[in-house]
């Protein structure tokens, strides 16, 4: 018996979510870049590249977790890595959403787009520490990680999305009929 039996099916579930909203993404980006505005790459990769980053933990951390793995060491690397390049590549999300000038983030892009998504990625090192401890909180907390990175994503998807719809294509039909 291993730390990890009776987490597939939590994994299997998460991970064909992420995988499936990576596609759905990808879709959405593609429909409503027909034409884009001036800079909108920079806020492409503040806003929206985080958001398929996620998704793509979950997925990794899914496939990781369903590895047929002896004990939990080998995984608790994996989580620690993934854990420390997130929380970089997240510092690095605070400086682009602070240099880009397409869009000035509120309170809630901020939480979304950074805070919560650097909370995940400390919880994954943490988690690896804990595993000296406990494995099965240590599981645990990977799959709050794991769910909170889950829920960020689809937040961040769906704001992007409204944002397109609601905001930036209801400003070109207002420019387009005073021209």
């Amino acid at each position: 018996m291993t730390p990890f039996d009776g987490w597939a099916n939590f994994y299997v579930i998460v991970g064909s979510s992420a995988g499936a909203l990576i596609g759905l993404q990808f879709v959405v980006i593609t429909l409503v870049a027909q034409r884009p505005r001036l800079n909108a790459g920079e806020a492409g990769t503040a806003f929206s590249t985080p958001s398929v980053i996620h998704f793509a933990v979950v997925l990794f951390l899914s496939a990781a977790a369903n590895a047929p793995w002896k004990s939990i060491g080998p995984a608790a690397i994996i989580w620690t890595v993934a854990g420390i390049i997130g929380f970089v590549y997240t510092l690095g999300v605070f400086r682009r959403m602070r240099i880009q000038t397409v869009y000035k983030p509120v309170f809630e892009d901020w939480l979304c787009h950074a805070w919560l998504p650097l909370a995940s990625y400390a919880l994954l090192v943490v988690s690896a520490i804990v595993t000296s401890w406990t494995s099965r909180v240590a599981l645990f907390l990977v799959g709050a990680a794991t769910l909170l990175f889950l829920f960020v994503g689809i937040h961040n998807a769906w704001d992007g999305v409204t944002y397109h719809v609601f905001t930036h294509i209801a400003n070109k039909r207002e420019s387009e009929k005073r021209d």
